[in-house]
């Protein structure tokens, strides 16, 4: 009789799946997802353009409207080809699967936890670059030298990093282009957010990609990530996206909201302004340390042992955020909030308060 023990790979089993916590009635602060829906004045418009959506036929099979979309609103270089994703994590596992089993990943840790989980879902190699633990900024010299002694395929950079919530050096990051032998991508998926994006820099760099997402601009339900690059990566990559990977009505949807881009814009610079507010509040609570952010999320270290127990009380007052602790040393006593509305950060903050 079949077993998975005799039939999944050991790597597999000893996985634990992507885990996502219920949040029901909870105040949602741990996905760094934007705290704001469709005016209503557009929420008629966009359900009368899925209205229209042939649902009884395949989507479009390489989202062309949608790209073309996205090149309009994202400023795309026109020397840049595109590949759509359902979600970034689909890219990732695009290019883990191009590059193949025994190809070595590098990515910084700590960073996101999908460049890890799926290097070993696809059978490849897996080398951690450390990060300053003081700052989170990159270690530089051991990056580099880990770039010579392992030569990897594929880097990944979380440009800015999660959790973190901090941009590297962009020096930094030109030089790891420079000694990379293989492809660098920038995670920009909080570009909406940030300071910096390496987007223009595609023409001067044929090893480098950037991938994107539409879920921190607003449109996490969408699942739509975005790569681009050189024609020649991304001609390659296009043979082994599934077909028919973005559903119709996610396209439909995407053209939508890019088309009133103008929205998403103003809740991101709204985001932008309540995370320097909650940041202000945070350090201003005792014993707290606070991380710098150029994201929608911010990073902060509790007392020391105090993380479980404030995350546990945050949790009973309705409110959820990301516990980190245990999760990789350098985040010991570290939890994690999403910037939310102003009514959810001042829940948030009153409910820590009376933690601490």
């Amino acid at each position: 009789m079949a077993r998975p023990d005799a039939l999944i790979r050991p790597e597999i089993r000893a996985l634990s799946a992507y885990a996502v916590p219920p949040a029901d009635g909870l105040i949602k602060l741990d996905a760094m997802e934007n705290p704001y829906r469709l005016p209503d004045d557009l929420v008629q418009a966009w359900l009368e353009t899925l209205r229209d959506v042939p649902i009884n036929r395949y989507p479009e099979p390489s989202g062309r409207a949608a790209v073309e979309a996205l090149r309009a609103t994202m400023g795309i270089p026109d020397s840049a080809s595109v590949l759509l994703g359902n979600g970034s994590d689909e890219l990732i596992q695009i290019l883990a699967m191009a590059v193949g089993a025994g190809g070595m990943l590098m990515a910084p840790e700590p960073s996101f936890v999908m460049y890890r989980m799926i290097a070993i879902l696809t059978g490849m190699q897996y080398t951690g670059l450390p990060l300053n633990p003081a700052d989170f900024s990159l270690d530089l010299p051991a990056t580099l030298a880990a770039i010579e002694q392992h030569q990897p395929h594929l880097i990944f950079l979380a440009y800015p990093n999660n959790p973190t919530g901090n941009h590297w050096a962009r020096d930094g990051i030109e030089q790891i282009l420079e000694a990379a032998p293989g492809l660098v991508v920038l995670d920009e998926a909080y570009e909406p957010f940030a300071a910096d994006s390496f987007l223009p820099d595609l023409p001067r760099h044929d090893n480098l990609l950037v991938m994107r997402t539409l879920s921190k601009y607003g449109l996490a339900g969408l699942r739509l990530g975005y790569l681009m690059g050189s024609e020649r990566w991304i001609t390659e990559l296009n043979k082994i996206r599934l077909p028919y990977n973005i559903n119709a009505l996610t396209q439909a949807s995407a053209v939508f909201a890019l088309t009133h881009h103008a929205v998403f814009d103003a809740q991101a610079r709204q985001i932008k302004a309540d995370r320097a507010l909650l940041i202000d509040a945070l350090r201003r609570q005792p014993g707290l340390e606070v991380f710098p952010s150029d994201t929608n999320f911010v990073l902060f270290r509790t007392p020391r042992e105090r993380a479980g127990a404030i995350h546990s009380g945050l949790l009973d007052a309705g409110v959820l955020i990301k516990n980190l602790d245990g999760s990789h040393p350098a985040l010991k006593d570290c939890l994690r909030v999403t910037v939310g509305a102003a009514d959810e950060n001042r829940a948030f903050l009153e409910a820590l308060a009376k933690l601490l």
